[in-house]
């Protein structure tokens, strides 16, 4: 699919309530389709200001070549929907692709990255108000949480609050924990099997309902202490593709074992799909597809 990037900013410019209409029309699906599992497609990287893909810095940053490598991946089979910001979210639905797809909306983006107030991480983007105006199908919000850093105490706080607004509507909330610290001025995620147990337990008694809390988790580093992280709670997960980077087997073998899980329904993967190591955007998804 060629994308105009003339066109959309001619409509956006001229109509811009055509982004509600196609919000208002779209054909609507459940979450979980006949085969129980989720294969969603993530591209909320830009709005935190990450747009490098392994030594491009800024990969992402061509928003006609991103749009071109999501329509790719939303038309293969196996792909159940997108997990975007709003200024992407909008131009798919100008686009007509998001048809009969999970369509779920990026919530805090303010904790961006390498800045000084990273692990405030506000809520930038949309609101539970707007996932439910726009019908949309969920939101997903992070929560990294440095014991050390005041700034994660206010993640914390309006990430439950956020829950609470998604409950209250009904609408699927997937939270995406870390216990994260600061090391060398950067924030690194810990992937052991006590810290992601930590994360895991934090993060599922946020709010005052988890009836609508599902988890996105990374793969911990050893990823045979999966099956033991994900006796600490009983909510469902999707697992966090993360980058690949240049031993793909490995990840993709990693992505297998904790796939055989109970409580795993699926995945959402961003740029080692969209931007794989080797190969084309076709080929990686529909191997992240066959894991599935």
């Amino acid at each position: 699919m060629s994308i105009s990037i003339p066109d959309l900013v001619t409509v956006r410019a001229r109509h811009p309530e055509a982004v509600a209409e196609a919000a208002a029309r779209r054909v609507r699906r459940p979450l979980l389709g006949d085969s129980g599992r989720l294969m969603i497609v993530a591209a909320d990287h830009p709005a935190r200001g990450a747009l490098g893909v392994g030594d491009r810095r800024l990969a992402m940053a061509n928003r006609a070549d991103l749009l071109e490598r999501l329509c790719i991946a939303l038309s293969r089979p196996g792909v159940d929907g997108v997990l975007a910001t709003a200024d992407i979210l909008d131009d798919l639905l100008l686009l007509g692709v998001l048809e009969n797809k999970v369509v779920m909306g990026s919530m805090n983006r303010g904790g961006l990255a390498g800045a000084v107030f990273e692990m405030d991480d506000r809520f930038t983007g949309h609101r539970a108000e707007d996932i439910e105006r726009l019908r949309f199908d969920a939101g997903k919000l992070l929560v990294r949480i440095d014991y050390t850093d005041p700034g994660s105490l206010t993640t914390l706080e309006t990430t439950a609050r956020a829950i609470d607004d998604m409950a209250a509507r009904r609408l699927p909330v997937f939270v995406e924990p870390f216990i994260s610290r600061r090391t060398d001025g950067r924030v690194r995620n810990d992937l052991s099997a006590e810290a992601v147990t930590k994360s895991v337990a934090i993060a599922s008694g946020l709010g005052g309902s988890s009836a609508y809390t599902w988890l996105k988790l990374p793969v911990t580093d050893d990823p045979d202490d999966m099956g033991e992280v994900l006796e600490t709670s009983t909510l469902p997960a999707v697992l966090l593709g993360g980058e690949v980077g240049e031993d793909q087997e490995g990840a993709y073998e990693r992505w297998r074992k904790a796939l055989r899980l109970p409580t795993v329904q699926g995945m959402v993967v961003g740029r080692s799909l969209l931007y794989p190591a080797e190969g084309t955007v076709e080929t990686a998804v529909d191997t992240a597809v066959g894991l599935l």
